[in-house]
C-alpha cells in the first residue's frame, strides 16, 4: 500500500483509469470512418480544427475533407497526440455516446476508489490528451454509472498544455486553487510522471499488466491498482 496525503487527485485516462487497447481499438474504429463527414460541417470548432489539421499535417491550404481525413487517420495509426484530431474525435465520440452506439470502459478498481475518495473529501479532476468534449461523456457513460458527479473539473492539452511539460501542471494547480505539494497525479506514462514531479506535485504511477508502459522505469512509486493507494487528506 502506497500512503499519500493530498487534497486533490488528478487522473490520466488511457492506461490509468481505462485500458489503452479499448480506446485505441473500439473508439478509434468508431471515429475513423466518420472524420470525413465531421470535417465538412459548418461549425466554428470544426473549422478551427480543420485549419490546425492542415497546418499540422503539411497539407495544402485547399486540401479536401477527404485528404485531411486520410492524413488524420495516418496520425491515428501512429497514435499521435494531435490536438485538432482529438477535437474532432471528441465531437464524434460525444455523439456516439449520446446515441448509445459506443460506451466507455473503466478498470474494476477505479469507480469504487473514486467514490471512496470523494466521500472522504478528496477532490477529483481529470487531465487527458483527449479533448474535454470526449472526457465528459467517457465518465458520464461508464458501465458503473455516471462518474461525472465525482469529478470537479476536466483538463486537456488545450486548456492546460502538453502533458510532458511541467508548466501544464502549474496551470492545473492554479485553476484548482491547490498547492502543488497537495496535488496527486495518477498516470501510466513515465514522461508525465517526470513532468508532474518537476512541478512539485506528488505522483503515483499506474503499472497495470497488459498496458503499454507496464514494467517501465518510473521516477515515482508504482502500483498495479487504485486499491493499492492509501489516499487521505
Amino acid at each position: 500500500m502506497t500512503a499519500i496525503s493530498a487534497d486533490v487527485v488528478v487522473l490520466d485516462i488511457e492506461g490509468t483509469t481505462s485500458a489503452a487497447g479499448f480506446i485505441l481499438g473500439d473508439l478509434y474504429d468508431y471515429a475513423r470512418p466518420r472524420l470525413d463527414e465531421v470535417l465538412g460541417r459548418d461549425d466554428d470548432t470544426v473549422r478551427a480544427a480543420r485549419a490546425d489539421a492542415i497546418a499540422e499535417t503539411g497539407l495544402d491550404a485547399d486540401a479536401t475533407d477527404a485528404e485531411i481525413a486520410e492524413a488524420l487517420r495516418g496520425l491515428m495509426a501512429s497514435d499521435v497526440k494531435s490536438t485538432p484530431l482529438k477535437t474532432l474525435q471528441g465531437i464524434i465520440w460525444a455523439e456516439g455516446f449520446a446515441a448509445g452506439e459506443i460506451h466507455s470502459q473503466f478498470f474494476e478498481d477505479v469507480p469504487a476508489r473514486l467514490r471512496a475518495w470523494s466521500d472522504n473529501g478528496i477532490r477529483v479532476a481529470v487531465y487527458s490528451s483527449g479533448s474535454v468534449a470526449s472526457q465528459v461523456p467517457w465518465f458520464r457513460h461508464a458501465p458503473q454509472g455516471d462518474l461525472t458527479v465525482l469529478v470537479e473539473d476536466f483538463f486537456d492539452t488545450v486548456s492546460a498544455g502538453p502533458k510532458k511539460e511541467s508548466g501544464s501542471y502549474d496551470r492545473i494547480a492554479a485553476a484548482l486553487g491547490v498547492e502543488p505539494s497537495r496535488a496527486l497525479f495518477l498516470t501510466d506514462h513515465p514522461d508525465e510522471v517526470t513532468a508532474a514531479l518537476a512541478a512539485g506535485w506528488q505522483v503515483v504511477a499506474l503499472d497495470r499488466e497488459g498496458e503499454p508502459w507496464h514494467g517501465a522505469n518510473f521516477a515515482a512509486p508504482a502500483v498495479a491498482s487504485f486499491d493499492e493507494i492509501g489516499l487521505t487528506r
